[in-house]
């Protein structure tokens, strides 16, 4: 591993990439294949992703725009540039509109104009990079201490946000899914306009227990109390049609076959899960529930529901004091008080200011034991579940 750019070279004459190597090497991390499935495989391998694809656009089995294409789903991040001869302008020129690629070289190409076109790339890569970093950390900070507020003021939900988030990342996990900030935020703010509803109401949705035509509507106007809230906040639009889109059915639902479509798809899984399990219903149970709604949720991601599950059969439960409560763990029941108040739901991780919130309560104030979850490394040491996902 070097401080250099990281690039991959793709031609189908050896004498051309070992030609294109010489030249780059000196600035260039340099990896070459022959061919665009070749190509494919070598990307699949590296690690972190190069920022830039260079491919010939004429090759046998695979054309370079092809293999530009098909690259997009291995390295989405990486910038690609096409050398292409005369011959094939209008098919580059095809690429560029579509997206597909940042530069495209005529052949021969000077090794200064490809050197700069390469430079060019390194430098959109950089900026892009950075704002994305400063986004998904500076936004998601911000929400963070937002759920964090929650817990203090509406334990029941939070608890559920909670739960639902780390069913959605374990989801995310199963599925493969790399790029997930936004659903990850969606699922974290899932339960914000909870805020609104009446204690009393709140316990009844975390139960499970039935709502009257009233109860009914307030639960309904939900979604639209989120939005509200988080209509002013820039950057959130993806977010915000997640969580429009989760309560409705499959078919009434936009973007069917866009990823908001997909990351509704798992939220609402995530929650009707959630849901049955407030109930008080078997795992096993829950999921025949689900299989019996139809074309409700996709066959894909229930899958990867179940297979989560058996994932998580390796959780081990503790009975620890206040004084035990570490970060991360996660609850396997309610914290209460010994007068029953609900201070905190079960599914909810510890974090450092919801135990120093339980540690300045008067000794004997809250019910012990508590019972969290965290989960066996295979070497002896405990760590919470899904630790490795952040």
């Amino acid at each position: 591993m070097t401080d250099k750019p990281r690039i991959l070279c793709v031609d189908d004459e050896q004498l051309v990439l070992d030609g294109l190597k010489a030249n780059l090497y000196r600035k260039f991390e340099v990896s070459l294949a022959t061919s665009g499935a070749q190509g494919l495989a070598v990307l699949a391998q590296m690690s972190p992703a190069p920022v830039a694809i260079v491919s010939d656009m004429r090759m046998p089995g695979m054309d370079g725009a092809t293999f530009l294409t098909q690259s997009r789903v291995t390295s989405p991040q990486s910038l690609r540039l096409l050398l292409t001869g005369h011959a094939d302008l209008a098919s580059a020129i095809a690429a560029v509109n579509s997206g597909q690629i940042f530069r495209f070289l005529t052949k021969p190409c000077p090794a200064a104009a490809l050197n700069a076109a390469l430079d060019a790339a390194v430098e959109h890569h950089r900026l892009v990079t950075a704002e994305k970093v400063l986004l998904e950390q500076t936004l998601t900070g911000c929400l963070k201490t937002m759920t964090d507020i929650l817990s203090l003021t509406n334990p029941v939900a939070f608890g559920r946000a909670t739960r639902i988030r780390q069913r959605v990342t374990g989801l995310l996990d199963q599925l493969g899914i790399v790029d997930r900030w936004q659903v990850d935020i969606a699922a974290m703010l899932s339960q914000l306009g909870a805020i609104t509803l009446p204690p009393e109401v709140a316990e009844k949705v975390y139960h499970g227990h039935s709502l009257g035509p009233d109860e009914q509507k307030m639960v309904a106007r939900l979604p639209a109390v989120t939005e509200q809230l988080l209509g002013n906040i820039p950057r959130l639009e993806t977010v915000r049609a997640i969580l429009a889109a989760y309560p409705r059915p499959p078919n009434q639902a936009t973007q069917r076959d866009g990823t908001t479509f997909r990351d509704a798809a798992i939220l609402r899984l995530a929650v009707d899960f959630d849901s049955l399990e407030g109930q008080g219903l078997a795992v096993d149970a829950a999921f025949d529930i689900l299989r019996s709604r139809g074309d409700l949720y996709e066959p894909a991601v229930l899958d990867a529901l179940v297979a989560l599950h058996g994932v998580r059969a390796r959780e081990v439960v503790k009975e620890v004091g206040v004084a035990g409560l570490q970060v991360g763990m996660i609850l396997v029941d309610d914290i209460v008080r010994e007068d029953g108040m609900l201070l905190l739901a079960r599914g909810a991780e510890m974090a450092a200011g919801v135990i120093e919130r339980m540690r300045n309560f008067r000794p004997g104030t809250v019910r012990e034991p508590i019972r969290v979850s965290v989960i066996d490394d295979g070497g002896g040491e405990l760590r919470r579940m899904a630790s490795a996902r952040r």
